[in-house]
């Protein structure tokens, strides 16, 4: 193993397949490594991918990806945060999308 993977420095090129929907059934953005697997605390830098699309698009494309690698002090960290971080998941709220099609949203008292 040398230095630079010790110290965190290490640095690929690599391609990832995006997959981009705003519309009125989904609004997300995925996107998955083509050629590379990320680890824990691995920094992905995407290139050349829309920041804003017009509603009603679907967008799927290839696009190069910058993958900064972490060293195993912060392979680590991220492991152990991550176990803190996952009650965050909690607080999304769904709406049911006939509620929201009428214009009535409820808000719950917290």
């Amino acid at each position: 193993m040398n230095l630079n993977v010790l110290l965190g420095r290490e640095t690929v090129q690599a391609m990832v397949d995006i997959e981009i929907e705003k519309t009125q059934e989904s609004f997300h953005a995925y996107a998955v490594p083509a050629n590379f697997v990320a680890h824990e605390g691995d920094e992905v830098w995407l290139h050349g991918v829309p920041t804003d699309i017009a509603f009603g698009t679907q967008m799927v494309m290839q696009c190069r990806a910058t993958v900064h690698r972490a060293n195993a002090l912060g392979r680590a960290w991220t492991r152990f945060t991550s176990l803190f971080e996952l009650t965050e998941l909690y607080e999304v709220g769904f709406q049911p999308k006939d509620a929201i099609d009428n214009g009535f949203v409820t808000r719950s008292a917290a």
